[in-house]
């Protein structure tokens, strides 16, 4: 049913997508839907929690003995980034239906930043115990690198200059790293 709702959010955008098409999508019936969610912003909820845990996870690099691991962190989050802006129901969205993502960036945390915040804090604690990432409280590290990377996955667009080489999306992703670099080191 998620990948139905994804497909109709692609196809036609979240307000224009109804429980009723995704159930046609899905080959279940509408009450199979309602069961589960009640109304298309729940589902549409989940499926981004899905799709957002899949891409951040999809861009932390493996683990390396051999390898720092704030270089890991760094590298991770500049290839996030990356992948959230490409990302088609990311894009999608944001170009049509960007009053969704206003609650999670104004009022509360979602279940996907809640994810992403475990993800960082596993991944700060290994830098902690290597030695690679300075020492500060956990939760007050992730939730800054977590604010920084949303501003960065969110705004980009409106920074960046396609015309001048210093100024596009590519130039600010090495900022990005430099500034997380600088501000993990120990």
């Amino acid at each position: 049913m998620l990948d139905a709702a994804r497909d109709c959010v692609l196809a036609v955008g979240v307000r224009r997508t109804t429980l009723t098409d995704v159930a046609r999508r899905a080959g279940v019936s509408r009450m199979t839907i309602y069961r589960r969610w009640p109304d298309v912003r729940s589902l549409v909820g989940d499926l981004m929690t899905r799709e957002w845990i899949a891409v951040a996870a999809g861009a932390m690099p493996p683990v390396d003995d051999d390898r720092p691991e704030r270089e890991r962190i760094v590298d991770g989050l500049v290839a996030g980034v990356a992948a959230f802006r490409s990302h088609p129901l990311f894009r999608k969205i944001l170009d049509v239906d960007p009053e969704l993502l206003l609650p999670y960036v104004l009022d509360r945390r979602g279940a996907s930043q809640d994810a992403l915040l475990g993800l960082l804090l596993t991944a700060l604690d290994e830098g902690h115990e290597d030695g690679s990432v300075r020492r500060a409280h956990p939760d007050l590290q992730a939730r800054s690198l977590l604010l920084v990377v949303q501003s960065f996955t969110l705004s980009l667009g409106t920074m960046a200059d396609a015309s001048d080489p210093e100024l596009r999306e590519a130039a600010f992703l090495e900022e990005l790293r430099t500034l997380l670099e600088r501000t993990l080191a120990p």
